[in-house]
């Protein structure tokens, strides 16, 4: 996803967007040391949005604090 479309997400729906995400990065994980990935790049994609999804979930508590005042 973009970063403007997880902007768009509550952060509900962050949080379960980022746990879904950890959930197949585990899976992804664990076939590449059976050896059974295919889909090598699929990890860094999923590193990456994770890194977004902290990235806007840190970007909405150091709003929240200055909406409040």
């Amino acid at each position: 996803m973009k970063p403007a479309e997880l902007r768009a997400l509550t952060a509900e729906q962050l949080e379960e967007r980022l746990q879904d995400l950890h959930g197949e990065w585990r899976d992804l994980r664990f076939q590449e040391a059976v050896g059974n990935l295919t889909a090598t790049g699929r990890i860094r994609q999923i590193r990456k949005e994770i890194a977004r999804i902290l990235t806007i979930i840190t970007e909405n508590e150091r709003r929240q604090p200055a909406a409040a005042s």
